[in-house]
């Protein structure tokens, strides 16, 4: 009852426009309870700049009863956490004897500051919007877990991609607040190497598009389409699956004739403030502080946390008991993309879940 009570003073503290809503999106898996969405807002919410936002808003979704066991889940870069319901995901995970059955457990799934519907550039500051890096930006999901949902403890949190990098910053800053901590597609290392370089491009190609015009456009700058297009060729979806699906030039043009084609509604603020906010990126110094049963786990093809560099065999060696699960490449895995289909490595969170005590 503390925690259900707790969950309504949250929703009571919202918006009109964050009560809490029905999603209605037939493309959700329908294994798992219904889930709801709501508003919080952060007060007086102080960025690593020392800039202080009155009111920030933090958007999320809860999956399940608050009576379960708490457990968060945190979503990649220009993602959100209504993304984690879809059906490779959280079709795989929050079903009836699923590893994270949602009769079971209570699952928050928090919007990132700048992502989805929470506070971001586009609402209105455009580039005058904090400069947030991902230090904001688990202090603000802690905030929300501990000052708007009331809880002490979490069963797990897991992560991929952006949000695997969150993970790591969880489990060093917060090492104590949970049982079991999941960061995936990620290295608990500096943003560095082709990861940031290519992260870099991105930012240049829209920034210096004439178009963008400090922020303050009127259009959304072209550049950014394409930017975003030659990004996903270059850090995403596998070289094996890449192949097969372009194995000749004709097949590889016209692949890249629909990418360009498709919808693509990005704002360029929001885009810009997201790719840079890992610009900082470094739980390396603090590995040594993480308490939690740890798997990290990575694709073998992983374009952006490529493992040939044994970054990850050296860190988790300042871990205690902390493993390492690399999915194999193959053409049914997507790179960088391969851990947002939730099939390569359920078994591995069900058996950590076992294995990890409760504090």
């Amino acid at each position: 009852m503390p925690l259900l009570a707790a969950t309504r003073r949250a929703a009571a503290t919202a918006t009109a426009a964050a009560a809490l809503a029905v999603l209605a999106t037939a493309t959700l898996a329908a294994d798992f309870p219904t889930p709801r969405e709501a508003d919080w807002v952060a007060r007086d919410f102080r960025f690593h700049t020392g800039e202080v936002m009155a009111e920030m808003r933090i958007h999320y979704t809860t999956v399940g009863a608050p009576s379960g066991e708490p457990v968060l889940i945190l979503h990649g870069t220009a993602g959100s956490g209504t993304g984690l319901l879809a059906p490779l995901f959280g079709g795989e995970l929050f079903g009836p004897g699923q590893p994270l059955d949602a009769a079971k457990y209570f699952i928050i799934l928090p919007d990132a500051i700048g992502a989805g519907k929470s506070a971001k550039p586009s609402d209105g500051l455009r580039a005058r919007f904090p400069a947030y890096n991902y230090d904001d930006m688990v202090a603000a999901q802690y905030r929300l877990v501990t000052e708007g949902l009331g809880l002490r403890h979490l069963r797990l949190v897991l992560g991929n991609s952006m949000g695997g990098m969150h993970a790591w910053i969880w489990g060093v800053t917060h090492p104590g607040f949970m049982d079991a901590l999941l960061p995936m597609a990620s290295q608990p290392t500096e943003m560095a190497g082709r990861n940031w370089m290519m992260r870099r491009m991105l930012i240049d190609a829209v920034r210096n598009d004439p178009e963008w015009k400090g922020g303050d456009y009127t259009t959304q700058p072209k550049a950014l389409r394409v930017a975003n297009a030659y990004f996903g060729v270059a850090t995403l979806g596998g070289s094996q699956a890449h192949h097969k699906a372009a194995p000749t030039r004709e097949a590889a043009d016209k692949l890249i004739d629909e990418r360009l084609a498709a919808p693509f509604t990005a704002d360029a603020n929001d885009y810009l403030y997201q790719w840079e906010s890992s610009r900082d990126y470094n739980p390396a110094p603090g590995l040594g502080r993480v308490q939690a049963a740890l798997l990290a786990i990575n694709s073998a093809d992983d374009e952006r946390n490529p493992p040939e560099l044994g970054i990850m065999e050296r860190e988790l060696k300042r871990i205690p008991g902390a493993r390492l699960y690399l999915i194999p490449a193959s053409e049914d895995t997507r790179g960088h993309g391969t851990t947002g289909m939730a099939k390569f490595w359920k078994e591995q969170l069900r058996e950590l879940l076992a294995a990890a005590p409760r504090r």
